[in-house]
C-alpha cells in the first residue's frame, strides 16, 4: 500500500508542473518572437510523462520532463504600424491554441482530483486493516 501513496505523490507532483506549464504557455501567448533571435524567445512548453525506472527495475513512479515544441512554429499577425513588426510588416507570436490549452489544465485538474482520491482511498483502506489487526 505505501507504493500507492508514491505513485499517487509522484503523479500529484507532475500533474502540478503540467499546470505551471500550462499557465505558462497562456501567459506568454502574447509575447513576441524576436525575429534576430526566434531560439531565444518564448515557444510553447509541455509536459512529458514516463515511468520511472531506478537500477532497472519499475518502481511504478510517475517522472516528467518539460519540453519544448519546436515544431508548432510561430502565429503571424499583419500589423505594419507596430514597432516590433518586422520589414513585412508582421509580428510573431508562439503558436500557442488557448482551446487546447484550456483542455489540457482541465484534463491536468481531474488527473490531480484523481490521484488526491487515490491517496485518501488508500488512507482509509490502510486504516482499516489496522483495526482489523487490533
Amino acid at each position: 500500500m505505501l507504493k500507492t501513496f508514491d505513485v499517487s505523490r509522484s503523479a500529484l507532483v507532475a500533474q502540478r508542473e503540467r499546470m505551471n506549464v500550462i499557465a505558462g504557455n497562456i501567459a506568454f501567448a502574447n509575447t513576441p518572437v524576436d525575429p534576430n533571435a526566434p531560439e531565444q524567445s518564448f515557444q510553447r512548453r509541455y509536459v512529458e510523462f514516463f515511468a520511472k525506472e531506478e537500477h532497472g527495475s519499475d518502481t511504478g513512479e510517475v517522472g516528467y520532463r518539460v519540453q519544448t515544441d519546436h515544431v508548432s512554429g510561430t502565429r503571424i499577425v499583419h500589423s505594419p504600424g507596430d514597432p516590433r513588426a518586422d520589414e513585412n510588416g508582421n509580428i510573431h507570436y508562439p503558436k500557442i491554441d488557448m482551446m487546447n490549452e484550456f483542455a489540457d489544465a482541465v484534463l491536468a485538474s481531474r488527473a490531480y482530483e484523481a490521484n488526491v482520491a487515490t491517496i485518501q482511498m488508500t488512507r482509509q483502506m490502510t486504516e482499516q486493516t489496522l483495526r482489523l489487526l487490533q
